[in-house]
């Protein structure tokens, strides 16, 4: 493509920005506390936080202040600033049968070890719109705490903090396809190398755990509509804490560093036959940082449409699914349209003009 560089207009891009801030403090409310976004704006913080591959809280709240509330805009800001940091170490593989649950349901198993947990969910509520909140102050807040903490039965046993994978049922009677629960001996670093085609199934899940969650969603449900051929039962989805350990170079063993926040679905498909001939089911695999349910739900359909992929599907061709699902990548070249494209367009203008007087003596 042809561009030419904008010149002279220093002076107009420091006053657009200018303009930005003022947009945004115009209104003459409080300034809004970054604190206040990561706790109350959870969601939206775990979405970007997902979306610029960076488990950092703090700053994914800070991002989306600066943006004025664009999640996109605020992966962006957040991967970029992501980009400049040094990395030491690699983390150990993590074992997701450590995590500690706050939200644990099957839709296949109406019974499963341990029981289903519905922790922090608005699947069962109406969406009408909370006049309420309108009003919300911190004395409402408090009043609310006070009382919801004074309800909860602290005195009984406590729940484990851990518990069975639900598809561990299937794979002990030889249900499950042990083909598609292995994982790959080297994992490919989507970070570090360019990903060709076809893609080893590590690189998949990576680029599907930093895509926009809508750009997933938009072709796992074209799947789930008959544009494809994974129709899935959803055999376990939790949310909860996972133990991030690393091999520190000084130090013996495995050393944790923390926990991290994630939400993991196992998605149970179709029957395939085995090399032995057995039919069996096959299942598909989402994890993602945060709470994001339908992310992960949606990386676990399309991990499985993209192992075996149906004729003329999208969410079947890698090269579509994980061009187009990076909400960064698919925003920056939309918006690089803004930018002048002066030659070009004037070239187009030519050719077109002369097409014109070569058709007009053509009629006469």
């Amino acid at each position: 493509m042809g561009y030419v560089a904008v010149k002279g207009g220093a002076g107009a891009i420091a006053a657009a920005e200018e303009l930005v801030k003022y947009f945004r403090v115009k209104g003459g409310s409080d300034p809004v506390a970054v604190r206040q976004i990561q706790d109350q704006f959870r969601l939206a913080v775990d979405k970007v936080m997902g979306e610029a591959g960076l488990y950092a809280p703090f700053y994914a709240a800070l991002a989306i202040k600066q943006a004025e509330g664009d999640l996109v805009e605020a992966s962006f800001i957040l991967r970029a600033f992501c980009s400049s940091q040094p990395r030491q170490y690699y983390s150990v593989v993590a074992n997701t049968g450590e995590m500690e649950v706050i939200r644990r349901i099957s839709a296949s198993f109406k019974d499963i070890p341990g029981g289903q947990i519905l922790g922090p969910t608005r699947d069962y509520t109406q969406r009408l719109l909370d006049f309420e909140l309108a009003g919300e102050s911190r004395g409402h807040v408090e009043q609310f705490l006070s009382s919801y903490l004074k309800d909860i039965n602290l005195s009984g046993r406590a729940a484990p903090a851990t518990f069975p994978k639900v598809v561990d049922l299937l794979r002990a009677e030889g249900l499950l396809d042990e083909e598609s629960t292995q994982p790959e001996e080297e994992i490919f670093d989507i970070t570090r190398d360019a990903v060709t085609f076809p893609a080893p199934r590590t690189a998949r899940l990576q680029a599907m755990a930093r895509a926009e969650t809508g750009g997933l969603m938009a072709i796992a449900y074209s799947s789930m509509r008959g544009y494809g051929n994974v129709h899935p039962n959803l055999g376990e989805l939790r949310v909860g804490y996972l133990p991030l350990k690393i091999r520190h170079p000084e130090m013996e063993g495995e050393v944790y560093v923390g926990r991290v926040l994630v939400t993991e679905t196992e998605v149970i498909t179709r029957f395939a036959a085995g090399e032995d001939g057995m039919p069996r089911f096959t299942m598909g695999y989402g994890l993602c940082f945060g709470h994001n349910e339908i992310k992960a739900i949606s990386m676990a359909v399309l991990d499985r449409a993209m192992r075996s992929p149906a004729p003329g599907s999208p969410a079947g061709d890698q090269e579509f699914v994980l061009y187009h699902t990076d909400g960064i990548e698919a925003s920056g070249f939309s918006a690089h349209w803004k930018l002048p494209h002066y030659v070009t367009f004037q070239a187009d203008l030519e050719q077109l003009r002369a097409a014109q007087d070569r058709q007009r003596k053509g009629e006469a």
